[in-house]
């Protein structure tokens, strides 16, 4: 019995049709009524976002060593802007690097006594301040986070007293004569301060002290809004330590301040030598005849 052409094209078989050719191309890559939902569009257009915000992360926490880096140079350039509002740009840029090196005087010196410190942190008119996020165990210990950072700091000064001599440029014997007033001024036995964390080796009394000395500078700072703002905020602060000498201690807190007599006298030696030396160094550099403009 003669076949058609569709047979002799594809032979049939029991139950399957032959395949149909079809000119019209599919509109759709899915089957009719298989289009996508919107929660599955929204997934599409977001997922290389999330992809990317994932790496992100991970690149982060890679280089979560850098943040106090950027934490401590973000404020630096915010503290060199408001600093430039009053000096010359050159001058401003040495004052806030003379700062830095103060500040790493006292991470210097928590870490060699194993204390947690954060980085340096920089507030614009008020200086700069690292974080102990672990207490000294110790008087003895908190003079000497407290010396390190004018013993640092007055060697920078130094170094700015030696180029100034070199070179007779005004600009280092500015920085300087700073370097050694900001110094000096940190070594008042009040509160915070750096003085004031020294003489608890000494004798907490000496906190008494350091009242009217700050009184006497704040008088002589009337003139200046700024230096006015900062003595009344060390003052404003230093209360709380000086109402600690005129209550009852426990014996934690008079075993906090028992220092050996021999370490009280190195650190005595240490302290007001480093006064003497800042007030002499204050004077020559100002007696100096000035050199070149900078």
């Amino acid at each position: 019995m003669p076949m058609n052409d569709a047979e002799n094209q594809w032979p049939s078989q029991p139950g399957v049709p032959p395949p149909i050719q079809s000119q019209y191309q599919p509109q759709y890559s899915q089957p009719p009524g298989s289009d996508p939902t919107l929660g599955q569009r929204l997934k599409k257009l977001f997922a290389p976002i999330g992809v990317a915000l994932v790496v992100i992360v991970k690149f982060a926490a890679k280089l979560k060593f850098l943040l106090p880096l950027l934490k401590t140079g973000g404020t630096m350039l915010v503290a060199f802007g408001g600093y430039v509002i009053m000096w010359p740009w050159q001058f401003a840029l040495g004052f806030v690097l003379l700062i830095l090196v103060h500040e790493c005087g006292h991470l210097i010196a928590a870490r060699y006594f194993g204390l947690k410190v954060g980085a340096p942190v920089f507030i614009p008119f008020m200086g700069a301040f690292i974080a102990l996020k672990q207490a000294p165990k110790d008087a003895w210990m908190e003079a000497w986070v407290g010396i390190g950072g004018p013993l640092l700091g007055t060697g920078g000064a130094l170094v700015c007293e030696e180029i100034f001599l070199l070179t007779g440029s005004r600009l280092f014997q500015g920085l300087a004569f700073a370097g050694f007033m900001v110094n000096l001024i940190n070594l008042a036995p009040i509160g915070q301060l750096d003085g004031g964390r020294i003489v608890t080796a000494l004798s907490p009394w000496l906190w008494l002290i350091g009242f009217p000395i700050m009184l006497g500078i704040l008088v002589l700072s009337w003139h200046n809004p700024l230096a006015l703002l900062v003595t009344v905020f060390i003052l404003v602060t230093s209360l709380p330590r000086l109402l600690f000498l005129f209550r009852r201690k426990s014996d934690e807190e008079r075993r906090y301040f028992e220092v050996s007599p021999g370490r009280r006298v190195v650190m005595a030696l240490m302290y007001f030598g480093l006064i003497a030396f800042l007030l002499v160094s204050m004077a020559f550099t100002s007696l100096v005849a000035p050199g070149r403009e900078f």
